[in-house]
């Protein structure tokens, strides 16, 4: 795993190229980035189906359950097909950008 640490968030990516042993993975070692935001990058799975982006579900209600940011980076599936429990862009800077909403809406109440 790669992991690049950033003042508001830390990305994580995988050096392998299996998803659902990546997400198996974040979620044995999800005390690491307890407390921080995270962004998952998926972009090098452009083949991704719904199947191996919901296998992040789990680790995302947790972390988002402690009032963190969970945001995932894929192109691979259309916007509507992803559920609601699941953040998931196109892009990084999407990505940054939707932790400083998130942020936001955590500092007014919401």
């Amino acid at each position: 795993m790669i992991s690049e640490e950033h003042d508001k968030y830390i990305v994580l990516k995988d050096e392998r190229d299996d998803i659902k042993d990546f997400a198996s993975f974040l979620n044995r070692i999800n005390d690491q980035f307890t407390g921080k935001n995270v962004v998952v990058d998926l972009l090098q799975y452009d083949k991704a189906s719904l199947m191996d982006l919901i296998s992040f579900l789990e680790l995302s209600n947790n972390h988002r359950a402690s009032k963190q940011s969970f945001v995932m980076v894929n192109t691979a599936i259309s916007i509507d097909e992803i559920p609601e429990e699941l953040m998931i862009v196109p892009t990084i800077q999407e990505a940054q950008d939707v932790i400083e909403m998130e942020e936001i809406e955590r500092d007014l109440g919401f």
